[in-house]
């Protein structure tokens, strides 16, 4: 008999899927290839009392991923909001919250920006001008110290199903901890299901929050890249390029060295930020645009 459910961890060819009557069930996918991530439904057979096989794969409403010229890696399924955290301390990547936001923006999923560690309040300034440019552009920003408490944050998540990303060293786990009073015992109990043991940091994990809304915690990056979107895609990602599309002089204007560039123009006129500007250039010239 086939049954349906999530995926409420990933890790390796090892899944964990959640039934619909609460219980979970130990999964593998049939064959070789296995591109499931976090928050897929699927539909699994019973293979044993203790684990099952995946048969299939529910169509998603959403994919987040990241790629480079080699190979993709899945983030997370069916999600309707990502969470950025960024932290006053360690310092974060600007260039890392835009490529977020424009993975975000192709997928058309809400983003939401995290500020953590608000309690340091000699690096407060400089963390908030870095994300200035962001703000302007309209990008919902919250401002916390998630020691302290995560309560301003619950209505934001209520509704949605949102995946945290982020570098290391932001705070997310405490985030999640905050957020999921029983989120450490759910980690050790889904790394003895997957049988995953230290690599516990290491896959995506979906918590409940409520029957509503659910939240997945993900790895920590250092890198994402966008290898799988288009020229078109990665317009489409800058928001403040829209209203600019379709007037350049040229109709495949690569909004580079070409005149009559009105993106270019914008960028001159101060109307388009010139480090966002910088980011959609190299963002062309790592995907060949």
């Amino acid at each position: 008999m086939k049954l349906e459910g999530t995926v409420v961890a990933a890790h390796g060819r090892h899944y964990l899927v959640e039934l619909a009557d609460g219980g979970t069930l130990p999964c593998f996918p049939r064959g070789k290839k296995s591109d499931l991530a976090c928050g897929d439904r699927v539909t699994v057979a019973r293979s044993g009392d203790a684990q099952g096989v995946i048969e299939s794969v529910l169509p998603r409403q959403t994919l987040l991923y990241r790629s480079n010229e080699f190979r993709q890696k899945l983030i997370a399924a069916n999600v309707t909001q990502i969470v950025i955290v960024v932290a006053t301390e360690p310092s974060f990547s600007e260039e890392l919250i835009t490529r977020c936001l424009v993975a975000a923006e192709s997928q058309d999923i809400r983003a939401l920006i995290v500020l953590n560690k608000c309690d340091l309040s000699e690096r407060l300034l400089q963390a908030e001008a870095t994300l200035a440019p962001f703000a302007r552009l309209g990008y919902p920003q919250l401002h916390l110290c998630a020691k302290t408490s995560v309560e301003p944050l619950r209505p934001l998540l209520a509704g949605q199903t949102s995946v945290l990303v982020g570098q290391s060293g932001m705070g997310k786990s405490t985030l999640v901890n905050a957020l999921i009073p029983d989120a450490n015992a759910r980690t050790r109990e889904i790394s003895e299901a997957l049988d995953s043991g230290k690599h516990t940091t290491t896959h995506a994990t979906l918590y409940r929050i409520d029957d509503e809304s659910a939240l997945i915690d993900s790895p920590g990056l250092q890198e994402f890249g966008l290898h799988h979107l288009s020229g078109g895609e990665l317009e489409h990602g800058f928001r403040e390029f829209r209203e600019f599309i379709g007037q350049c002089r040229f109709r495949n204007c690569r909004h580079d060295k070409e005149p009559g560039c009105v993106i270019r123009q914008a960028v001159e006129s101060g109307q388009i930020d010139s480090g966002r500007y910088a980011s959609f250039r190299t963002l062309c010239r790592e995907t060949g645009q």
